[in-house]
């Protein structure tokens, strides 16, 4: 793969620190990275894109976002995230990734257009790589 295809910068939102660490580790044996981003909850990550507003190199290429974590969880992140959108000097994909199988996560999450996907966890290493190029 060419540095051109490489996606920058990946964004990993989510209080599981074990999912975390996993996630980390199967995104950096894709190669198709130069840099992973991890968040514990929303706000630190939407605190992040508000600070980098115009400095497209640090923004994400890829969001990876849980839908349950404390102080704003990944459905308040989107409500801000849909705000700020115009603002940001990049486009960002956002992946919702939850262990939640009930429909109403699915649906929700279907129909924001903002997010390109509704993810099972967990991912497995291929599945990232598919995701990311």
């Amino acid at each position: 793969m060419t540095d051109s295809k490489k996606k920058e910068i990946i964004c990993l939102i989510d209080d599981d620190k074990v999912y975390q660490y996993t996630a980390s580790k199967s995104i950096e044996a894709s190669s198709v990275v130069k840099r992973v981003l991890v968040f514990d909850d929303g706000e630190q990550a939407y605190t992040y894109l508000v600070d980098n507003l115009t400095l497209r190199e640090n923004l994400p290429d890829i969001i990876f976002l849980d839908i349950n974590m404390p102080y704003m969880d990944g459905w308040e992140f989107m409500e801000e995230f849909v705000k700020l959108k115009p603002k940001l000097s990049k486009t960002i994909t956002i992946y919702m990734v939850s262990s939640s199988l009930q429909e109403d996560d699915i649906n929700k999450a279907k129909s924001l257009e903002s997010i390109s996907e509704y993810i099972i966890k967990p991912i497995s290493k291929e599945r990232f790589k598919e995701l990311l190029t």
